[in-house]
């Protein structure tokens, strides 16, 4: 089996990133297509911009086959950085590979690297997947309601 390498995203994977958003977008949850100019300045923005957030990237022998993006925020109870796990998403044909996993704990561990609050995600009720993955990762549900 290839090794899988998750990294920061370049400036030279964005068609790969974008392809796979619109894949998450579109496919997965069945939202319209959006406007290709814009996603792809949402995606140069994070780069251009890493105070913001900043995605990872997995790939297998040079193929980017998930992303993860993460946006920053502050905790004002505890006067730190905090990170939302906005999205994780690893295209159909890739999947059980433990990409997930790997992008989860790659986020996690940039978080505590860099001595964040914390770090939250959101997923549908009804993306059962990703909360059976969240639930594997330590993820525990907010007393917070949203």
């Amino acid at each position: 089996m290839a090794e899988l390498n998750i990294r920061p995203a370049e400036e030279r994977d964005i068609p790969r990133i974008q392809h796979l958003m619109t894949q998450y977008i579109v496919d997965f949850y069945k939202k319209p297509k959006p406007n290709e100019d814009e996603l792809r300045n949402l995606i140069e923005h994070l780069l251009a911009h890493p105070d913001s957030g900043l995605q990872f990237v997995a790939e297998i022998e040079g193929e980017i086959i998930g992303f993860a993006t993460l946006y920053y925020t502050f905790s004002t109870l505890q006067v730190k950085r905090a990170a939302i796990l906005n999205d994780l998403f690893v295209s159909a044909e890739a999947r059980g590979q433990k990409a997930g996993e790997q992008l989860f704990e790659k986020c996690l561990s940039h978080i505590r690297e860099n001595n964040f609050a914390y770090m939250t995600w959101e997923t549908s009720k009804d993306n059962h997947a990703a909360q059976s993955l969240y639930n594997k990762m330590g993820g525990k549900q907010s007393d917070w309601l949203v």
